[in-house]
This record gives C-alpha cells, sequence and structure tokens, in this order.
C-alpha cells in the first residue's frame, strides 16, 4: 500500500515546484491542470444570465463616475459565474481597457499559472476588480470611484456566492477592508469580506517586479487553496 503522506508530500512539492517557475518565468502558459467540477449546469446559467444583465444594462453604461470619459471599455469580470472562488483586483489596466477583460497582461499570464500550481485553470474561477474602468495612468482609485462603483463588485458576489475571495495587492485588499494596515500584516489572517473568508496576497504585477517575494506568496495561494478545498468539504 502506498504512503499516503508522501503522495501528499510528493503533491506538495511539484506543486511548489510549478509555482516557483511561474514566478521567474516568463514565457508561456504552464499545461492546464485538471477542470475543478462547476456544479449544477442550470444555477450556471441562470447565475450567468444575471452577470451579463447587470453588465450590459448598467455596468458597461454607467456614468457614475468621471472614469467613463477616458474608458475604451468597462472590465465587468470573467469566468465561472457558479464559482466557488473569486479573485479580486483593484481596477483594469491598459491591456484590459483595451480588451475590456480583467488580467490579460503579464500578470494575468502569471496569474494564469498561479492558478495551475494550485489545480485551477481561469475557466475554474471567477476574476473581477473593484472599479470597472480604468484610472488614469493606473493611478490608485480614489474613495469616490469606489463609492461608486464596489456596488456592482458586490452584486457580482451576490450572484455568484463564492465560499473564498482572494484580494490581489495592498490597494485591493485596502480597498475592501476600509482598512490602512500593511499588505504584510493583513496577509497573515482570513478576513471577512460582506460575510465571505478573504485571503489578501500579492499582485501578479509585484510578483514580476520582485521575484524574492514568491515564497510568501507561495504560503499565500496554500492557504486558499486550503480554505476553499475545507468549505468544499463542508458543502
Amino acid at each position: 500500500m502506498r504512503d499516503f503522506a508522501l503522495d501528499q508530500a510528493a503533491v506538495q512539492a511539484a506543486r511548489e515546484a510549478v509555482f516557483a517557475k511561474a514566478i521567474e518565468a516568463d514565457g508561456d502558459r504552464l499545461p492546464a491542470t485538471p477542470a475543478v467540477a462547476t456544479g449544477d449546469p442550470q444555477a450556471r446559467e441562470r447565475k450567468a444570465a444575471a452577470l451579463a444583465e447587470l453588465d450590459q444594462q448598467e455596468v458597461s453604461v454607467c456614468t457614475k463616475c468621471p472614469l467613463h470619459k477616458s474608458r475604451n471599455h468597462t472590465v465587468f469580470g470573467v469566468g465561472n459565474p457558479d464559482s466557488e472562488l473569486v479573485f479580486v483586483g483593484e481596477a483594469p489596466g491598459r491591456d484590459e481597457d483595451l480588451k475590456g477583460e480583467p488580467f490579460v497582461g503579464r500578470a494575468g499570464q502569471l496569474l494564469d499559472k498561479i492558478l495551475a500550481a494550485i489545480g485551477f485553470q481561469r475557466q475554474d474561477i471567477y476574476i473581477a476588480n473593484i472599479l470597472k474602468c480604468r484610472p488614469p495612468d493606473n493611478r490608485d482609485p480614489v474613495s469616490d470611484e469606489v463609492a461608486q462603483c464596489e456596488p456592482y463588485l458586490l452584486r457580482q458576489l451576490e450572484i455568484i456566492e463564492p465560499t473564498v475571495i482572494c484580494a490581489l495587492g495592498r490597494i485591493a485588499a485596502q480597498t475592501l477592508l476600509k482598512t490602512g494596515e500593511s499588505l504584510t500584516r493583513m496577509r497573515t489572517q482570513v478576513h471577512d469580506y460582506h460575510g465571505i473568508p478573504m485571503v489578501v496576497t500579492y499582485h501578479p504585477a509585484a510578483l514580476l517586479r520582485n521575484p524574492n517575494w514568491k515564497r510568501p506568496a507561495w504560503e499565500d495561494v496554500q492557504k486558499l487553496r486550503a480554505l476553499y478545498d475545507e468549505r468544499d468539504e463542508r458543502d
């Protein structure tokens, strides 16, 4: 009989090697991993329709703050509408504004690799930003923009009904948690965002700038995966 503990250790070591390679490399995406079960097809279809209605009737035509004047596209969100796991960034960047999809540049490619290292594909989870329009020169969101746009994120979460959230980067986490705490401190605990457990980690763009953060980032996504598995087992 094979030793289960040894098998688990081997899986863990393999995932860590994949993650380290993802952070250090800047090339093609890693091979796809097996898809995560997506639940009830009818629920997925219903949620997809509700998200599309929110996007088309409200977000894509929103003029509540001045950011609508400079955008090319609103960036609503992408992924599995019935996902248990949602990743949230702060705002679209240049590539996202041009395409209308979150995390499509180099940071997005790295996020795909991080997901693969913990057993997910992009289509398994859902990705959104707090702001749906790009701030000029990628500056940080301001309070009025957040006040106008965060309700859209909350409605997305109400539709998707995730069991876990991952905040990507200091600005996204501080904005969601309404705190000035450092990223280092926020990473040490599981937070509550409107009743949903939330893990905080580095933005993929930060890992591109500083690969020395790959070890703490790996610890974060391990915690995220464990929390996901724990809550999935309860359901």
